[in-house]
């Protein structure tokens, strides 16, 4: 998928080195512990705490183990963080490429179901613009959206342009999205009334105060009468430009 990267060091991926198939409970692990139920620890700690706070310390006690306990099934702390990586993009529901359904809904469900992974857990941006995200279940959305974009009708050399001008638009728009939510609620604020005070404290720098005043004609038509609807408008329409795009370079001779 779109971002993937990889840190600079000699670690390639959790993936790729065997380490995947360490664990189980027997020779001297420790019981009551497997890498699903670590895994799924980890998200909910990622979720609750955020990806800085995150650390085989913090999660063993929420194991109530050791944290040596836990290097019986995962080597590294990146090794988990890759796994709940892959955990999550386990949850997006994925259309059929094989079925009777045109591409352009097909295409706007991923991206919607995309959207909604990365507001629901904010750490997963700079996690998939670290690792190589191979994972499973990132290998499996990689397929099915290769499989659409091909539907549409672009030539060969056109198809991972499409698929990075649609992703890293879901990318850029969710991670932003994911980003004030969690600013609102460390404010302890709506995220309406987050947005009113962004704005207010804005119209005090001159220049901002200037800009957000040519804008105020823009900002009355985008419409919405929460943040929420503002954003589901703009993703809505944004979405819908590319793919009116995608349809006019398929069209091309």
């Amino acid at each position: 998928m779109p971002n993937a990267g990889q840190k600079a060091s000699s670690r390639t991926s959790v993936w790729l080195e065997g380490k995947v198939r360490r664990g189980g409970r027997g020779g001297g692990q420790p019981s009551g512990l497997d890498r699903d139920r670590i895994t799924e620890v980890t998200v909910r700690l990622l979720d609750a705490e955020g990806l800085a706070k995150f650390s085989m310390r913090r999660l063993a006690a929420e194991l109530n183990v050791t944290a040596m306990s836990v290097y019986w099934y995962v080597d590294t702390k990146d090794d988990l963080l890759e796994l709940a990586l892959d955990a999550a993009f386990g949850e997006l529901e994925l259309p059929d490429p094989e079925a009777d359904e045109d591409w352009r809904d097909q295409l706007r469900t991923v991206a919607k179901e995309y959207r909604s992974l990365l507001v629901r857990h904010p750490w997963v941006s700079p996690l998939a613009g670290t690792f190589l995200n191979i994972g499973p279940n990132s290998l499996a959305l990689s397929r099915i959206v290769h499989r659409v974009v091909r539907r549409t009708g672009l030539p060969a050399h056109g198809i991972t342009g499409a698929i990075s001008a649609v992703f890293q638009f879901v990318y850029g728009f969710g991670t932003i999205e994911g980003h004030f939510i969690a600013r609102s609620a460390q404010a302890s604020m709506t995220q309406e009334a987050y947005f009113r005070h962004a704005m207010t404290t804005a119209t005090r720098a001159p220049g901002a105060a200037e800009i957000l005043k040519e804008n105020e004609e823009i900002m009355t038509a985008r419409g919405g009468d929460t943040v929420e609807e503002m954003r589901d408008r703009d993703f809505t329409f944004a979405l819908d430009l590319l793919i009116k795009g995608i349809e006019a370079m398929a069209e091309r001779p």
